[in-house]
């Protein structure tokens, strides 16, 4: 864990640009095509030893691997997680992150669907928990941890983290037939990421646990009330906490966010009614969407709503929802906003989510990641009265 002790520092939420030889080959093993081993894994390392001296280049000071082996977003623990059969896939997933918009503009996502308009998965199947679960995952998690510790050999870093998906999250796109009750399928979850969550930390990195989940399921569930969601996610919340119990909250980072979905976003639940449950959470440091139109604004909630002592906040300063590159002034503006409300040295600059795989073009990603250093040092330059 890193404070801004003399300085802010920067960092990001996790996906990075895939180079496009790369990005077939894991897509392809993801759909069950033929990929040569040898090939796929020689490219891999060498694509994440690029990725980390790219972010360094651009100026972040906590870097990970851009999470360049996994297909996507959450559909990468298909490969980690045991007990489940996959079943030719529906039209939409089991909860349908979109699923409160479309109630109000049904014609704009028929209009716009595409990969950039609404969350698709690469697999033609989908995955239905048929017996115990238990973890798997372990060849390509030692790979992945491997591969992050060469390409970090003689970099100099702040910090260095590996994300991992949550139970809420992973409870998303599985559907139960086994478990008796949606309490003891989430916790069983919990108990399986579990082994991942202790290996990232024993292998010397952070965890940051990605928990779009724990915003997003008021999305999925377009009927509940917000008491009733309230109680549904922090449900998954004492999940998680339980997964997370033998690793120091120092070790954590908790990321969450509304959907990195380009749609609407307009019946997103407030942060004001979720803030307590969030820093709930066993994490000694909280990413959270801060920059784009939905979100930006609620900065005021922090003149209220403390994180826990001692615990640091990311806030989102550039986001994914634009290729419009942030001026670095408006970055170092939205820095000292949270400064003001936290103290300066529990702040760090972030990302509202992964970015490198929902802006335009790759040098959009890098262009911001600038932006954001260069709004980092402007606002030191005024927190800590520097010429």
């Amino acid at each position: 864990m890193i404070y801004s002790t003399d300085r802010i520092l920067t960092t990001h939420a996790g996906a990075l640009p895939r180079p496009p030889d790369l990005r077939e080959m894991v897509l392809a093993k993801s759909r069950g095509e033929a990929v040569d081993p040898a090939a796929l894994e020689k490219r891999l390392a060498a694509a994440v030893a690029e990725a980390v001296r790219r972010q360094v280049e651009c100026g972040l000071d906590s870097v990970n691997d851009g999470e360049l082996s996994k297909s996507n977003f959450t559909d990468y623990v298909r490969s980690r997680i045991a007990g489940y059969e996959a079943r030719p896939a529906d039209a939409r997933r089991r909860l349908e992150i979109t699923a409160r918009d479309r109630t109000k503009f049904p014609d704009y996502f028929e209009a716009t669907a595409n990969p950039r308009a609404r969350l698709q998965s690469t697999s033609a199947t989908r995955p239905v928990c048929v017996e115990n679960l238990r973890y798997v995952g372990q060849a390509d998690l030692a790979r992945d941890l491997a591969n992050f510790k060469a390409a970090l050999d003689g970099v100099k870093v702040a910090e260095a983290f590996l994300p991992a998906n949550t139970p809420g999250t992973i409870e998303h796109w599985m559907t139960n037939e086994h478990y008796k009750s949606d309490e003891e399928f989430v916790f069983a979850i919990a108990e399986v990421m579990r082994a991942e969550y202790n290996a990232i930390v024993e292998a010397g990195f952070q965890l940051q646990i990605d928990d779009p989940d724990l915003p997003d399921g008021w999305n999925c569930l377009p009927e509940m009330t917000v008491p009733e969601y309230r109680k549904y996610a922090a449900l998954r919340v004492e999940a998680l906490n339980h997964a997370l119990r033998d690793i120091p909250k120092e070790k954590i980072r908790l990321h969450v966010c509304w959907g990195s979905f380009h749609g609407p976003h307009h019946d997103d639940i407030p942060l004001k009614d979720i803030a307590d449950i969030i820093f709930s959470v066993r994490a000694g440091s909280y990413s959270i969407e801060a920059s784009n139109p939905c979100h930006e604004h609620e900065w005021r909630v922090f003149e209220e709503v403390k994180p826990p002592a001692d615990a640091t906040l990311v806030p989102g300063v550039i986001g994914h929802c634009t290729d419009f590159i942030e001026h670095p002034d408006l970055v170092a503006e939205r820095l000292l906003r949270y400064a003001k409300l936290v103290g300066r040295e529990r702040v760090l600059a972030g990302t509202d989510c992964g970015i490198g795989t929902r802006v335009g073009h790759p040098s959009i990603c890098w262009a911001k990641f600038e932006a954001m250093a260069e709004g980092a040092r402007r606002a030191t330059k005024i927190l800590w009265g520097r010429a």
